[in-house]
């Protein structure tokens, strides 16, 4: 197992396999490789835990970076087993897709539902609370509003998941990844409450 004791654990969910990738569902994932690039050593495949891990350091402290090669909705299969206490979830950061959030927008939240996010559920099944942190990444084109153009009904919804961003949403999407990784640094470094404030105004 993993050496995570009072690590920082930051996931990028999303979908094992090449068709899945640079889908929407798959945005944690994309995520993740910018946190890896900036903070961590390469990805290695951990066998007991089914997932891509790294480790790492963000200012003094330890980070364990993981993306679950299970499916969305099997998450926590990856996450439970390094997530032992409510203690331990605290220090948890779950970066995950959001079309009810325009692309190029972010959103830090703690100890909240799962707004219906299969990969959350699983997580908060498998560590057994809800207190722990979450980053949501717009996926959504924007209205003339600046509101999210959601899709309704199941097969709308699902096929807009696992559809693959267009390649000047991935150029966006970059941009993103590098503004989540700063606020995951201060998470890290001066607390959730100041990245909040500073990331969920933007």
């Amino acid at each position: 197992m993993y050496d995570c004791y009072m690590s920082y654990i930051i996931a990028g969910l999303g979908n094992p396999g090449e068709e899945y990738e640079n889908t929407r569902h798959n945005t944690g994932r994309i995520v993740l490789e910018t946190v890896r690039a900036e903070f961590g050593d390469d990805f290695r495949f951990n066998k007991k835990l089914n997932a891509q891990v790294a480790t790492g350091k963000i200012g003094k402290e330890k980070a364990t970076l993981i993306a679950p090669d299970t499916f969305m909705n099997l998450s926590g299969k990856a996450i439970g087993p390094l997530v032992k206490s409510v203690k331990a979830a605290a220090r948890l950061v779950v970066v995950y897709d959001d079309f009810n959030l325009p692309l190029g927008k972010i959103r830090i939240s703690f100890n909240r539902s799962s707004g219906g996010h299969n990969g959350i559920e699983s997580i908060m099944r498998a560590v057994k609370t809800e207190a722990f942190l979450r980053i949501r990444v717009g996926t959504a084109p924007e209205n003339a509003k600046g509101n999210a153009k959601t899709p309704h009904g199941d097969d709308k919804i699902e096929k807009f998941i696992l559809g693959k961003f267009k390649d000047d949403e991935l150029k966006i999407l970059k941009k993103v990844a590098k503004t989540a990784t700063e606020a995951i640094e201060m998470i890290v470094r001066e607390g959730k409450d100041k990245a909040m404030s500073v990331f969920n105004g933007m």
